[in-house]
């Protein structure tokens, strides 16, 4: 098991979008020829703090052209560069997703797409930027490797794992400050996923921001006497299937919990992997065929029933969905 964060760390918030600019400017200090290329968010994805760090000549802002931002970082990784774009995810993804398929992954460039404010954490910038439907874009696609991570120490494993993997990788990054989940120099892996807590009732498999969600449920279902198993799927592709099948088949039954539309992402994986190989009773918590909406981030956890509660009562009913 990866350690987790000790109480003190545990009870601090930092953004995962932190870690962007921050860990670039260390793998540039290592000698790793990263480069970043964004579309006039240098601030908010925090790709200025590798000019900051004294790589001025690596930062490129293309303007607001996403499009271009994508195939900028295409040519610059044919130069022999490790290339990684910026924006919103909404923008970075949606905006210049032709450009990803045709120009990137057809040809397995060396290019990491690694925007932030995705999800409902973007909060009071509304619907029209709260990117729900990039990991079903992005897992979509040929050789596209697919990072969610739960907090800023995952954040910052996901981009070096990113720059040390050949070809494209997408790295989702949210807006807001979250809780500490792991240790500050936690080591993960791609195509892993990790027990952070061990149950025997019921699996809830999340990732992202969700995964605090999913052990404050499982702290409230023990009081009641449900033994619940949490699993980080951190890695939505290639998923661990192993892991999670395994954890699938000792409970006999799952809930997957994740701030995203419940098609296409992690929970239509595991759906996928459950009906090959394990099928027991799935439940979802995710946001369901609706854009996002204004709000400040808890409030819209519970507005969209992603919350601890909503996971609390979700694993109640694939329970007794198991004993029918």
């Amino acid at each position: 098991m990866v350690k987790l964060a000790s109480a003190d760390v545990a009870a601090q918030k930092k953004a995962t979008r932190a870690a962007l600019g921050a860990t670039l400017a260390e793998l540039a200090d290592e000698g790793v020829p990263v480069v970043a290329v964004d579309a006039d968010l240098t601030g908010s994805t925090t790709m200025k703090k590798l000019a900051d760090a004294g790589y001025a000549e690596r930062l490129f802002n293309c303007g607001i052209a996403e499009q271009n931002m994508v195939d900028v970082a295409a040519g610059l990784s044919l130069a022999g560069n490790v290339a990684f774009t910026g924006s919103f995810a909404v923008f970075g993804t949606g905006r210049a997703y032709d450009q990803i398929r045709n120009t990137v992954c057809y040809s397995n460039l060396n290019v990491k797409i690694t925007p932030t404010h995705a999800g409902i954490s973007v909060g009071p910038d509304g619907g029209s930027h709260q990117m729900l439907e990039d990991v079903a874009l992005m897992r979509g696609l040929p050789g596209m490797r697919v990072l969610v991570p739960a907090d800023y120490a995952a954040a910052r494993a996901a981009i070096k794992l990113a720059a040390a993997a050949p070809g494209p990788v997408y790295v989702r990054m949210g807006r807001a400050a979250v809780p500490c989940v792991y240790d500050d120099d936690v080591q993960l892996e791609i195509g892993a996923a990790y027990v952070l807590r061990e149950g025997t009732d019921a699996t809830i498999v999340a990732n992202g921001v969700e995964i605090r969600e999913a052990l404050v449920a499982a702290e409230q279902l023990a009081a009641e006497g449900v033994s619940v198993e949490v699993i980080d799927a951190f890695s939505v592709k290639p998923l661990d299937a192993d892991t999670i099948g395994a954890s699938l088949a000792k409970t006999g039954c799952a809930v997957v919990a994740e701030e995203h539309a419940v098609t296409g992402g992690l929970g239509s994986a595991v759906a996928e992997l459950a009906a090959a190989t394990a099928p027991v009773p799935l439940e979802f918590v995710g946001v369901r065929d609706r854009f996002g909406k204004s709000g400040e981030f808890e409030e819209l956890l519970a507005y969209f029933s992603i919350d601890a509660a909503s996971i609390v009562e979700a694993v109640k009913k694939a329970v007794a969905r198991k004993a029918l």
